[in-house]
């Protein structure tokens, strides 16, 4: 092994770096290369979009965020994938009034949100997400990610039902390269006599 070529970085060198990398966030330029659409979707999944998902865009506007790091960064949404899963429910009474030829409205039976992260600032701090029911409708609910700098808090209003926590029906929470995988169903109501 040959060490006459590695290169020992000064603090100097270091430090001219951090300064240069925080005039280009603040001037709005993201350090990571943009993700492309397909891009993400081959970051996120490579099976493609399942027949019964369709990609849900519907974000909602967050009322003010006070941000105590707006001075130093520039705050910026994150980028994001989402889909919804929809399918039919064949409980007894759809079994009785509707047949394949003639099915029942389509539900949604549960969400996959990507949410990437590509340039966090302090990246030891695993963004979160939070649910709040709607006050105005209790069908619905708020789904929110907080990131953390530079980014700003995002929300979507998804369907207010109990969610199947169980990594054998599609449950998955982590934060690897970059991207917040948020994936989860709701839960069937078995009917029993």
């Amino acid at each position: 092994m040959d060490f006459s070529e590695e290169h020992v970085v000064t603090a100097e060198e270091d430090s001219a770096k951090r300064v240069a990398n925080r005039e280009r966030v603040l001037s709005g330029e993201t350090l990571v290369s943009d993700y492309s659409e397909i891009e993400m979707q081959r970051k996120v999944d490579t099976d493609g979009i399942a027949t019964e998902e369709y990609n849900f865009n519907s974000e909602v506007t967050i009322e003010h965020q006070d941000l105590l790091w707006k001075e130093k960064y520039r705050p910026r949404k994150p980028r994001f994938l989402n889909r919804v899963h929809t399918g039919f429910e064949w409980n007894k009474y759809n079994q009785t009034h509707y047949d394949t030829d003639n099915p029942p409205p389509k539900i949604v039976q549960g969400y996959k949100f990507n949410i990437f992260f590509p340039d966090l600032i302090d990246k030891r701090k695993t963004p979160t997400y939070s649910l709040k029911p709607c006050q105005d409708n209790k069908d619905f609910a708020i789904l929110r990610f907080h990131g953390g700098p530079p980014y700003e808090d995002i929300a979507f209003k998804i369907v207010n039902r109990e969610w199947e926590y169980s990594w054998k029906h599609g449950f998955k929470s982590q934060f690897n390269n970059n991207i917040l995988q948020l994936w989860f169903r709701f839960k069937r109501n078995r009917y029993r006599r």
